[in-house]
């Protein structure tokens, strides 16, 4: 981190009014709980709807001021990463608020925890706290930005949270999703004959805002799959999406010795799905050859659109319909390099399936070791009306002169016969 010192609990330092990367950051190893970063857009101390709140099920603000950009493990350290735009915040919003939640654990298990705040574009950092001394919390308030006559500063903050995610979310203000007891019905009493009321006017009350969920899945390479079905999401849309960044940059010798030299500009990767419906028939939804499929009629999987910077959530999404389930025998979910790189490495992704209902499963990508233009991420299997998601997260090596759709299906065995195609 340079010169760089870490701040005292409760100072605060100005921050340049542009794009920043904040980077939540902790030691892995045997026994750490997973850690989960997310944000809150204060006014008056409290959010104004469920939507002010940004995390892992809901990753991205209205205003694109804040987006949440998911993980990275590289070397025994793990971060969690939030893009917070301030020129982009509302002008009501008076605080950002930068939070920690711990999974299957405390902080006091979690080693090394910090904030650390960049300039987006030139990677320098402008501030950075390390929290130590944690014990039984399940969540911390880290640091927060705040404006202050124009102007926006960092403010470490460090603050702890027994009753996790959901608790430190509903301090302020967010209506959480979480099972209840239905209590038993109390004695029903006599009826008792009344003269009715005089007529008033009646005020339809406000439509209910639909509560934050809070649960997901994460898969790893020790438990890399999870059924939908027993997480009750069997029905409504699944949506299907891919974030990624360049975390290096080569150019000289590393670009002769072959490793990614791109930039979000001219990076164009297309998330892909090979399908095999129960009827036997067999095919492709993808941006090449404008085969974006459909969601109400075969195949049931739709493309929404090519997204060519990987740094939006909304930008480039798969849907999949499943309240036509029982038409699925399998699918894979895939991605391939169009333009702009001639492998995976150096690049940092994350794959979120959202259902209707239920939890959502993520998980990131490992780092690419070979010359890959193409990496399997999920397969979605029907054992009978169970559906299973199966992380793959494998990087696959084509031949010379074979494309990366046909690479896929020769491993994964689907039997298609492929002809070239374009944009």
């Amino acid at each position: 981190m340079g010169a760089v010192m870490s701040m005292a609990k409760g100072s605060n330092t100005s921050v340049p009014t542009t794009a920043l990367r904040v980077e939540l950051g902790w030691r892995s190893g045997p026994g750490v709980p997973d850690a989960d970063a997310s944000a809150l857009l204060l006014v008056a101390g409290k959010v104004r709807s469920d939507s002010d709140f940004v995390f892992y099920n809901q990753p991205v603000h209205s205003s694109e001021a804040v987006r949440h950009e998911g993980k990275r493990d590289s070397g025994g350290r793990v971060t969690d990463t939030l893009l917070v735009d301030l020129a982009r915040v509302e002008p009501a919003v008076e605080t950002v608020v930068l939070a920690a939640s711990a999974d299957g654990g405390t902080f006091g298990q979690v080693p090394d925890l910090y904030i650390e705040v960049r300039d987006a574009a030139q990677g320098t950092v402008v501030a950075r706290f390390d929290n130590a001394g944690a014990d039984v919390e399940t969540a911390f308030v880290l640091g927060e930005f705040y404006r202050r006559q124009g102007a926006w500063k960092f403010r470490a903050v460090g603050q702890g949270y027994s009753s996790g995610l959901a608790g430190l979310a509903t301090d302020f203000g967010i209506t959480v999703d979480e099972p209840r007891h239905t209590p038993a019905p109390p004695p029903v009493a006599p009826p008792v004959t009344m003269p009715p009321p005089p007529a008033r006017p009646v005020t339809p009350p406000a439509p209910p805002t639909a509560p934050v969920r809070l649960t997901k899945v994460t898969l790893t390479k020790e438990a890399p799959s999870v059924s939908l079905t027993k997480q009750g999401g069997t029905s409504g849309a699944l949506r299907v999406n891919l974030n990624w960044q360049v975390h290096k940059q080569f150019s000289g010798w590393g670009s002769k010795l072959g490793r990614a030299v791109a930039q979000h500009s001219d990076l164009d990767l297309d998330l892909c799905a090979l399908f095999e419906l129960s009827d036997g028939s067999k095919g492709v939804v993808q941006a090449l050859g404008n085969a974006f499929g459909a969601l109400h009629q075969p195949p049931y999987i739709h493309l929404d659109g090519d997204d060519r910077t990987g740094a939006v959530s909304s930008g480039e999404n798969l849907t999949v319909n499943l309240d036509h389930k029982q038409a699925f025998r399998r699918i894979l979910i895939f991605v391939t390099i169009y333009a702009g790189a001639r492998s995976f490495a150096d690049l940092h992704a994350t794959v979120t399936l959202t259902p209707a209902n239920g939890a959502a499963v993520d998980f990131s990508l490992d780092e690419c070791t070979v010359p890959s233009t193409v990496c399997a991420l999920a397969l979605i299997t029907n054992n009978g009306g169970d559906l299973i998601v199966q992380r793959e997260a494998r990087y696959l090596v084509p031949d010379r002169g074979v494309s990366p759709q046909r690479t896929v299906d020769r491993v994964y065995g689907w039997g298609m016969n492929w002809t070239p195609g374009r944009k």
